[in-house]
């Protein structure tokens, strides 16, 4: 990882006084299922101290991952279930990374935000023997207990619900378009006090807050291959890096198995749990392939399909595979509405035709270290959802335990971060300068390398890996940001795309430190799981070799 990444505090040059000037008890970064929640916690559990809180969100609400979400949320609500069976499912589906007691706490909270949001008027799909919420089925879980709405539409009853109680919220202003840069810290950059944000109108602002929850998801636009929206490109935690916050796990991605594969067209989710209500997996062929890898057959978790798929598509040598959903009849049609039509604007009938499905970059499986109240390693800085890594995940993430996640740890982090906000002692404006020489190189130009960044990562850093194409992936990273980083951007895109270079950089030397194969992280030079590397590894500006810490 070149020095480069390590020099740059702030993308561009500031003088914090003598920028327009907002000020807030509680800043969050985020406006998906952990963002909201957090928010909603703030001033809920601070009404009575007149908590402000602010959310700003880089684009609307529809650009968030929650939205796009499709499945369900994963919580023990049948009695023929259990909280330690939902624990023993994700323990496995972690591949021995997962902190079982971050597990244990965040499952046994689920029933409880669950019952919120139904308090709130979100309607999941009823099951038709009783007046209770219908339960579905995905990879790894061992029971029916994914709850869904509107069939595939669950993420957006998410948001919608979520965005109505933001909306009856005096007490809470939503910043949308507003992009952050940056964590303002102090000056040993022990205690972050807000952040300086850009938006289209209004142009750079500085927003004080004494506490600040980073909620800002993934950074699955990384990858040429995405399920993602186009504004998923790493931003919160490349900001938490130049802040000096600790980062873990970052070498573990995880790609979903199933995306709708059409030549010239974006990758679309086909949700995991088509799987579970008995979807097959057949290669060109018509071979029903996956009990060829998996007992489990359909239902392993997410890495052993996406790395199966990978295999299949290699041996038979075509450009996917295809799931089969014809046996399911007009159930299909009724069960999964926003997927059907998706099919149906490529002529696809999934009652007569297969679906060409193909792997893509999914979800951040590490990402900012947290403990389970949504504290980093610096005082005032808090981080919840995707963009946090708890200890839940391990080395590859359980179906449906995202939304969970972020609901339980959104609400935590809210919580926590109102606490902090009534005993800050620091109070701004603080004079904080940022000095960034002008570059004396040349200039390379940014769509290029954003795009040959997005597909060198998709080529070498995906479901498979090796450590020489590691080491090569590396060495054009560093010189892409030579040319990259040491510029002064006035715009998103440049901002974003020095963003998507760190991150880059970070998961790919995380992934040529961890010579093993583990979860969603395969290396086909190192193709067994080492005890060596059951720890978790964290990364910090500054270093370039990680410190550790044990699975709990």
């Amino acid at each position: 990882m070149d020095s480069i990444f390590h020099q740059r505090r702030y993308l561009i040059p500031f003088r914090a006084v003598l920028l327009p000037q907002i000020f807030t008890d509680v800043l969050v970064i985020g406006a998906g299922v952990a963002g909201m929640r957090a928010a909603l916690a703030a001033a809920d559990e601070g009404a009575s101290e007149s908590t402000d809180v602010i959310i700003a969100t880089k684009g609307i609400l529809q650009d968030s991952s929650t939205y796009w979400a499709q499945g369900g949320v994963a919580a023990v609500m049948d009695e023929a279930d259990s909280f330690e069976s939902h624990t023993e499912d994700t323990m496995i589906a972690g591949a021995g990374l997962c902190d079982k007691y971050a597990v244990e706490t965040i499952v046994k909270q689920a029933p409880k935000r669950i019952q919120e949001l139904i308090d709130w008027g979100m309607r999941f799909d009823q099951s038709s023997e009783s007046n209770t919420p219908s339960l579905a089925r995905e990879g790894g879980h061992t029971h029916r207990r994914i709850l869904h709405a509107d069939g595939d539409g669950t993420g957006k009853a998410f948001a919608l619900t979520l965005y109505d109680q933001i909306l009856e919220h005096d007490a809470i202003r939503l910043f949308d378009d507003c992009f952050v840069l940056d964590y303002i810290t102090d000056k040993d950059n022990h205690t972050c006090l807000g952040a300086i944000t850009h938006h289209p109108k209004y142009g750079l602002q500085v927003i004080w807050a004494s506490s600040t929850i980073v909620a800002s998801g993934g950074c699955g636009h990384l990858y040429r291959e995405s399920t993602n929206p186009s504004t998923v490109t790493g931003d919160g935690i490349a900001a938490a890096f130049r802040a000096g916050a600790q980062l873990q796990d970052m070498a573990f991605v995880q790609f979903h198995p199933t995306t709708l594969y059409i030549a010239g067209a974006a990758r679309s989710l086909i949700s995991e749990a088509v799987r579970g209500e008995g979807a097959y997996l057949l290669d060109k062929d018509g071979h029903r392939f996956m009990q060829d890898y998996d007992s489990r057959g359909e239902l392993a978790p997410r890495d052993v399909v996406a790395k199966s798929i990978i295999k299949q598509i290699s041996k038979t040598q075509h450009t996917n595979v295809y799931l089969d959903v014809r046996h399911l009849g007009k159930n299909f049609l009724k069960r999964f509405p926003g997927i059907s039509k998706q099919l149906q604007a490529f002529d696809i009938n999934p009652l007569t035709d297969l679906i060409p499905v193909h792997p893509s970059a999914h979800y951040m499986v590490g990402g900012i270290k947290t403990d389970l109240n949504g504290r980093t390693n610096i005082t005032g800085l808090y981080a919840c959802g995707e963009v946090a890594a708890t200890g839940l995940h391990g080395a590859n993430r359980l179906a449906s335990n995202s939304l969970l996640e972020g609901l339980v740890m959104g609400a935590t982090a809210g919580q926590t971060a109102l606490e902090m906000a009534h005993k800050n002692t620091i109070k701004p404006p603080v004079k904080i300068i940022s000095d960034i020489r002008i570059s004396e190189r040349s200039n390379l130009d940014l769509d290029d390398v954003r795009s040959s960044l997005r597909s060198i990562m998709w080529r070498n850093v995906s479901i498979e890996r090796s450590g020489q194409m590691l080491d090569e992936v590396q060495t054009s990273i560093n010189f892409w940001a030579q040319y990259t980083l040491d510029k002064i951007f006035d715009d998103r895109h440049g901002w974003e795309t020095q963003n998507m270079l760190t991150l880059g950089s970070l998961i790919t030397q995380a992934a040529r430190w961890r010579a093993e194969s583990r979860g969603t992280h395969q290396r086909t030079d190192c193709n067994q799981t080492s005890d060596q590397f059951k720890v978790h590894d964290i990364w910090h500006i500054g270093s370039e070799t990680p410190t550790f810490k044990p699975i709990n």
